[in-house]
């Protein structure tokens, strides 16, 4: 949104494409179950009704990253015989730790954004968050007090297709949203809050 605010550009094509099919073992349900392979757009243009991203709110650490990783294919580790043998090209899941991690940092950030911006549950109409698993999706909705008709969830129809998530959420509630609206977009631990 910076470029479109600076005038460099009028408008901006966000796409999120991954193909989660090609790291994923299909012999481990912890993993295999979940993912799965989309793209999706979102056009970003200038208005001049106050719309569009109003605040943001990032935080990133790497304390989780043994408890989902993939451990070769790297500079550290590159492909070898044995490293496709060991099958360390797949992505490996820790659940549980991943589920208390996400939810707790997930309503978190949601917490910080409506403080900073002065807002309560009561002004977000819609919960929109990266599709990693309906559970922790809904953990983090109840942890910040939102109803369950305020969450945004398509995971069913295409599990969590990682980037492409938000775009093909955005895409399947298009006809319910509102002018107006205030959105919370939860990518893990980044929050923008949206006016549509």
């Amino acid at each position: 949104t910076s470029y479109i605010e600076s005038g460099r550009y009028k408008k901006v094509l966000l796409i999120g494409s991954d193909k989660m099919s090609s790291i994923i073992d299909y012999t481990d349900r912890a993993t295999c179950i979940i993912f799965g392979d989309a793209a999706g757009a979102v056009l970003f243009e200038p208005n001049t009704e106050g719309l569009g991203l109003q605040d943001e709110y990032l935080r990133s650490d790497g304390i989780g990253r043994e408890f989902l990783r993939i451990d070769a294919g790297g500079s550290i580790l590159p492909a070898s015989e044995e490293t496709v043998k060991n099958k360390q090209h797949f992505v490996h899941q820790e659940g549980r730790t991943v589920f208390k991690y996400a939810v707790s940092n997930m309503a978190d950030v949601a917490d910080k954004i409506l403080e900073r911006n002065n807002l309560t549950k009561d002004d977000v109409q819609w919960l929109a968050s990266h599709q990693a698993n309906k559970r922790i999706i809904e953990a983090t909705a109840e942890r910040i007090g939102l109803e369950d008709e305020k969450v945004m969830l398509n995971i069913h129809k295409y599990g969590n297709t990682t980037s492409a998530t938000l775009p093909l959420l955005l895409n399947d509630y298009e006809k319910q949203l509102k002018k107006g609206d205030n959105l919370k977009f939860n990518q893990l631990w980044t929050l923008k809050k949206f006016k549509i």
